[in-house]
């Protein structure tokens, strides 16, 4: 386990761009309220982790210990499986047809399937293309769940920081993501990333959310056609962090499954190698979910600033020693995952820039 990074940069993050930028641009922008300063604690969370041989069913029993909490929170609300297809044709970097199988087996067994959307903004061409490359439909038939191409749902534009312009930059996202009618389920992929080290829960439903013309494709599609994902990142590392952080406190999803039968390393989020991992990590906790795979995967809690950010400012646990692991312990899990080729330039989230 890696020890707490965040006093140590308390100062750095007090007085860096991102929290002065009202001083130096007339940009206010929120700022993170960190833990320390906070006179209320976040109590003790469980986190899943459940290890086997088959995809499916270590994402059924990663769920199972949740079972009575997720049904209370769920209510009448309809059900949102959001999965990770940043790419619509190649399986290694998408979320896999039978974790979608073993979630939608869990809610059958809680009595919640009558209301079941699997939704996306597939990121390089049209979603219901990479929803049948997959097999979603299949999936989806046998449970009587609805297909959802959020590209074609309605917009709300949410504003992010951009540090190229210094400016708030408006963004086109899709509605389902941000109804509070919504009951959210990320079911991510464990890879790692070339901007933000790695991308988990968290971070599938915020890029999910911005939404693209019709027609887009990478490197092609229609001419005009447009992608607003690309403007979550914000022109650079320090900013993507920033973004994520600060769009977390109204957009996250409200049940966080990370499957990593399978996962990415290197240059993910779509060009990395396979991980031969088996495991799967579950909790109503995003950001506890999320802290859990990152030591699964071997990386240095500290170097992810989003995740930091989102600890400071009480959005979720971060402390490992303050979670109740269920199934596995962590320890004999661990693989240590290859990073990006540009993993060292990543880490400039951690320094202010020079202001002139």
């Amino acid at each position: 386990m890696h020890a707490d990074p965040l006093a140590s940069r308390r100062r750095f993050l007090k007085g860096s761009l991102l929290a002065g930028l009202t001083t130096f641009t007339g940009l206010r922008l929120p700022t993170p309220s960190f833990a320390a300063d906070s006179p209320t604690p976040l109590p003790p969370t469980r986190v899943a982790l459940m290890h086997g041989n088959s995809r499916a069913d270590i994402a059924f029993r990663s769920l199972q210990p949740f079972g009575k909490e997720i049904a209370q929170a769920i209510g009448s609300r309809r059900i949102v499986i959001k999965p990770n297809n940043v790419a619509i044709d190649v399986q290694l970097c998408a979320t896999h047809a039978e974790t979608i199988e073993g979630i939608l087996e869990f809610l059958k067994s809680i009595n919640k399937l009558d209301n079941v959307v699997i939704a996306e903004s597939a990121a390089n061409g049209p979603t219901l293309d990479g929803f049948a490359n997959y097999g979603y439909n299949k999936v989806a038939d046998k449970y009587n769940a609805k297909l959802l191409d959020l590209d074609q749902d309605g917009v709300q534009i949410v504003h992010v920081f951009d540090e190229k312009t210094f400016r708030p930059q408006p963004v086109r996202m899709c509605k389902t993501l941000l109804d509070p009618n919504s009951y959210i389920i990320s079911a991510a992929r464990m890879k790692t990333h070339d901007r933000i080290i790695a991308t988990l829960s968290l971070k599938n439903i915020v890029v999910g959310a911005a939404i693209k013309d019709a027609g887009f494709r990478w490197g092609g599609g229609k001419p005009g056609a447009k992608n607003d994902k690309p403007f979550i990142h914000g022109s650079g590392h320090r900013s993507t962090n920033y973004n994520l952080f600060a769009l977390a406190q109204r957009l996250h999803p409200h049940l966080a499954i990370i499957d990593g039968f399978q996962g990415m390393q290197g240059n993910g989020p779509v060009g990395g190698s396979a991980v031969d991992h088996r495991v799967c990590v579950a909790s109503p906790d995003w950001l506890a979910a999320d802290r859990v795979a990152i030591e699964l995967m071997g990386i240095d809690y500290a170097n992810v600033g989003y995740l930091n950010y989102a600890a400071s400012a009480n959005l979720g646990q971060g402390d490992l020693n303050k979670m109740e692991i269920l199934g596995e312990p962590i320890a004999p899990h661990i693989k240590k995952y290859k990073l990006a080729d540009n993993f060292n330039e990543q880490l400039i989230w951690m320094r202010p820039p020079k202001i002139t």
